[in-house]
């Protein structure tokens, strides 16, 4: 078994580098149910969210370059290697345990990624792309990502992507009281700044939608009004701050769009804060005089005043975290062993079976309590000539006497790699 994660997030990788990885449902859902076209690639899941993408892996040995070509294929260009990063074995196991945790995060703590990591673990399993390997891995590292939020203060003052946008646009505006919002979107991350604007005492949100149902559906929702797409920009005619959270793949706030928009506003300024990824404003948009433009990117310096805080319940969670994952860890040692104890301990069933119904012929007058008792004595011997060997097997996981008990009880019992056959 070898156990690998590769992948990038924003430490590694601009977002206009990021925005190119970004992975629809649809084509991570198409990966999946074809990885038996990728050698050696035996379970895998995929992690894409605004501020990661990674692929969770068990490979056969020397077949890593199939994580690669996978990676490759559903982005649909050549990556460069510069912008990723890749963990192997215990090293893969810690960072999906602190990525679950939020400690890996932009904003450290966010509760929104254990939700992605619960999404992208269920999308695999239903395409049936994974197994006991990666089922046991996501099972704990998501256990323990609940762990964390339960027993630590790490989510307190919780500020996630939507929330540092909302706290930015008040910082820079001095307050939201009197101030009105477009948003563009209807999603989850689009209702969660629109609450969080509310909360800050916004006077009115319009919000805008390719299918004008989820928009009426939203707008219905927080108590805003909603717009058709195509009318967007004549209600932005009026408000002080733009909010952009599409999936598009391309921009839906265009240079030319906003051009006409400034001059009908004459001089008034205007606010935009780009959080989807890919990007949903031309960074163009930011040249126009009047227009103050952020993106994901520049929430970064938001999240600095709940920073210390957080970081010193990190430290607690980080010994959750380090726990659990040990405790995997451990269980995974064992994993290599499983087949050959399984098969040894089936072999020796079957050959005691076989000498019992021997006996059995021999023996026709026997009752049904001595045959009852036979049947015990034969497997209590089983199981004390197999326990000392299954011991030194299990004592020896993880060590550097491993491969040498390994070796032995292959050599012992079995034949070209099969069971040696009672005569």
């Amino acid at each position: 078994m070898h156990l690998k994660v590769l992948g990038l997030n924003h430490r590694t990788a601009p977002i206009e580098i990021r925005e190119k990885f970004s992975i629809s449902k649809e084509a991570l859902k198409c990966g999946l149910e074809n990885l038996d076209g990728y050698d050696g690639l035996n379970e895998t899941v995929i992690l894409s969210t605004c501020n990661r993408t990674e692929i969770y892996a068990v490979t056969a040995e020397d077949c890593e370059a199939s994580v690669y070509q996978f990676l490759n294929d559903l982005i649909g260009d050549v990556i460069d290697k510069n912008f990723l990063y890749e963990y192997d074995d215990e090293a893969c196991i810690k960072h999906l345990f602190k990525v679950a945790a939020g400690l890996d995060s932009l904003i450290l703590g966010e509760g929104q990624i254990l939700s992605q990591v619960k999404e992208a673990y269920s999308i695999a399993k239903a395409a049936q792309a994974t197994s006991t390997i990666l089922n046991t891995l996501f099972h704990r590292a998501i256990a323990s990502g609940k762990r964390v939020r339960t027993e630590t203060k790490i989510a307190y003052n919780s500020v996630s992507v939507s929330s540092a946008a909302v706290e930015l646009a008040n910082k820079k505006l001095g307050g939201l009281a009197d101030k009105s919002a477009l948003i563009f979107g209807a999603g989850k991350m689009a209702q969660l700044t629109a609450q969080h604007l509310l909360s800050h005492g916004l006077k009115k949100i319009f919000v805008a939608n390719h299918h004008l149902s989820r928009a009426e559906e939203m707008a219905a929702k927080i108590g805003g009004q909603a717009v058709a797409w195509e009318d967007a920009f004549t209600s932005a005619a009026h408000v002080d701050i733009i909010i952009t959270s599409t999936g598009a793949p391309h921009y839906v706030v265009k240079l030319w769009q906003t051009q006409q928009l400034m001059t009908r506003r004459e001089g008034r300024g205007i606010f935009f804060i780009d959080i989807a990824v890919p990007r949903d404003v031309d960074p163009e948009v930011g040249k126009i005089k009047g227009v103050t433009l952020y993106n994901i990117d520049d929430l970064e310096s938001v999240v600095e005043k709940n920073l210390q805080a957080r970081q010193r319940e990190a430290l607690i969670a980080e010994k959750i975290i380090a726990e659990d994952a040990q405790a995997v860890i451990e269980r995974f040692k064992y994993l290599n062993f499983q087949p050959l104890m399984a098969n040894l301990s089936a072999r020796a069933e079957q050959m005691r079976l076989r000498e019992v119904r021997k006996v059995l012929v021999k023996l026709p007058d026997m009752t049904e309590d001595e045959q009852r008792i036979l049947e015990q004595m034969t497997r209590r011997i089983v199981r004390k000539i197999l326990r000392m060997p299954m011991m030194k097997l299990n004592a020896s996981a993880g060590t550097d006497a491993e491969n040498f008990y390994m070796e032995a009880l292959k050599a012992l019992f079995t034949e070209e790699g099969n069971l040696v056959a009672d005569n």
